[in-house]
């Protein structure tokens, strides 16, 4: 397979299939159905640095969405398969957090996304925001190197 051309060393990769339901009134994906991917893949990133649903659960506290950029690159197409790269990208160490993306479709190498989420840390019973607990501020620590 073709060397895969992601913006940092080890990004979290979560892969997806673009499916009929996928598919918009244009013939190729819809761009919210990316946004729906990228929620996926920053879960399994979390899950995968110890930090589960059910452990924001516990700590009382979780992270919304304060703002997406998004930059659609090239349109994909039923059948693709395609790569989520995700990483940490900041974290001030008290309310956000910052995650970049990039989906690479895996038949030609060719970056169809890039993305970045800024996160902010809540108190889940309020909405109100909450300094990060230690928690977070391991688990969510910046750790990709661009290349």
């Amino acid at each position: 397979m073709k060397q895969l051309a992601w913006k940092v060393a080890t990004p979290f990769i979560e892969r997806v299939v673009v499916t009929e339901a996928d598919i918009d009134e244009m013939g190729h994906t819809n761009n919210v159905v990316y946004l729906r991917w990228l929620e996926r893949a920053a879960w399994a990133h979390s899950r995968s640095l110890g930090l589960s649903f059910e452990d924001h659960r516990r700590l009382g506290v979780g992270v919304v969405v304060r703002r997406h950029e998004i930059n659609y690159l090239l349109p994909t197409f039923l059948g693709d398969e395609l790569l989520i790269g995700t990483w940490i990208s900041g974290n001030d160490g008290r309310l956000s957090t910052y995650r970049d993306y990039q989906i690479i479709r895996s038949a030609d190498g060719k970056t169809v996304l890039t993305a970045r989420t800024h996160w902010v840390c809540v108190d889940m019973k309020t909405g109100r925001a909450r300094r990060m607990p230690p928690e977070f501020v391991e688990g969510y620590r910046v750790t990709a190197v661009e290349v």
